[in-house]
C-alpha cells in the first residue's frame, strides 16, 4: 500500500478516515461535531483545499471532506469508471455509511455537479449550499489549455507524465504566489503517472456534447436546479478565474436571484487561497445564520 508524505502538519493537521467503497478504500476527513457541512474539492485538488475553512468551522460543525476517489489519500485504482455519476454515487455511499442524513454543501469546481448530483437525488436532506467557482449545469465553453489535455496520447502525456495539470494550476489557478510548503501540499498525492490518474479522467469526463457518458447526469442535475431556488446559497467567486469565469458566475445569479453573493474581483480559481481572510467571516456568517433558521 502506497505510504504517502503528509503534508506539513501546521497546514494540515487532521488525520484522514477511510470507507471501503465497491472494493476500493475513499478518505475523508471527518472534523467536529454538530450540523454536517460537506465540502467538496475539484480537479486537481483534494480535501487539502479546504483546510483552512475546515479549521475554521470544526469548533462548531461537524466537517466531512471527502477525496474523490483517485484523489488526495483516497485509492486510486487503474480500470475504473471515473465518471460523473459513480462520484456522485461514492458520495452518496460515503454519507450512507457514516449515518448522515440532513446536511448543508460547500462546493468547488467538479464538487459543483458532484454535490448537485447528490443533491438533486435528495432535496429534503440538503440545508445551505456555499458556492465557489465551479459548474452544475452544462456549458460548451472550454478553455484551450483544458481541451489540449482532452487530447489522446497529449492528454495523457501532459497531466500523467508531466503533471502539467496539477503543476500548472500552482500558478494558474491563483493570483498570489503559493508558499512552497502549499503548493508542495496539492501535488502531493500526484506523485506519479499511477497517481494521476484521476486528473486525466476528471478532464476527460468534461461533457461537451450529447452523447458523451455524462451528459445525460449533468444534464439532470441542472434540470433539478430548480429545487433549491428557496434553500438558503452563499456564492463567493474569484473574478480571475481562467476557467470558471464571469460568465458561470452570472449563471448562478440567474438561477438563484435570492442567493447573496460576494464577488472578488483579483482572487483566482482558488479562491481560497487568494481570498479566505475575506470569505471567511462570510462564510461563518452565513452557517449561523442558517442554522439558526433551520
Amino acid at each position: 500500500m502506497k505510504t504517502y508524505r503528509m503534508p506539513d502538519k501546521t497546514l494540515y493537521p487532521f488525520v484522514a478516515r477511510k470507507q471501503s467503497i465497491e472494493g476500493h478504500n475513499l478518505s475523508f476527513l471527518d472534523q467536529g461535531q454538530g450540523k454536517v457541512i460537506v465540502m467538496l474539492h475539484g480537479n486537481p485538488t483534494w480535501s487539502f483545499y479546504f483546510r483552512n475553512l475546515v479549521n475554521l468551522l470544526q469548533n462548531n460543525y461537524r466537517v466531512i471532506v471527502p477525496d474523490h476517489m483517485g484523489c488526495g489519500f483516497s485509492d486510486k485504482p487503474q480500470d475504473y469508471p471515473y465518471t460523473l455519476k459513480t462520484h456522485i454515487d461514492n458520495l452518496e455511499n460515503l454519507l450512507a455509511g457514516l449515518g448522515i442524513e440532513k446536511f448543508s454543501l460547500v462546493l468547488h469546481d467538479w464538487g459543483g455537479a458532484i454535490g448537485m448530483g447528490l443533491a438533486v437525488r435528495y432535496p429534503e436532506r440538503v440545508e445551505s449550499i456555499v458556492v465557489l467557482n465551479t459548474a452544475a449545469f452544462r456549458s460548451r465553453r472550454i478553455p484551450l489549455r483544458i481541451s489540449i489535455c482532452r487530447i489522446p496520447l497529449l492528454g495523457d502525456l501532459i497531466v500523467r507524465g508531466l503533471n502539467g495539470f496539477a503543476r500548472g494550476a500552482l500558478s494558474m489557478a491563483v493570483t498570489n504566489k503559493m508558499p512552497p510548503a502549499v503548493a508542495s501540499g496539492y501535488l502531493e498525492p500526484y506523485d506519479s503517472w499511477a497517481h494521476r490518474i484521476a486528473l486525466l479522467r476528471f478532464v476527460q469526463d468534461i461533457p461537451m456534447k450529447p452523447g458523451h457518458p455524462s451528459w445525460q447526469s449533468l444534464m439532470e442535475i441542472e434540470e433539478g436546479l430548480t429545487l433549491f431556488q428557496n434553500t438558503p446559497m452563499l456564492i463567493l467567486w474569484g473574478g480571475r478565474d481562467f476557467c470558471f469565469n464571469r460568465h458561470f458566475y452570472e449563471e448562478w445569479l440567474q438561477r438563484f436571484s435570492g442567493a447573496e453573493s460576494h464577488f472578488f474581483p483579483d482572487a483566482g480559481h482558488y479562491v481560497l487561497e487568494d481570498a479566505f481572510d475575506l470569505l471567511a467571516p462570510l462564510t461563518v456568517n452565513f452557517f449561523n445564520r442558517t442554522g439558526n433558521e433551520l
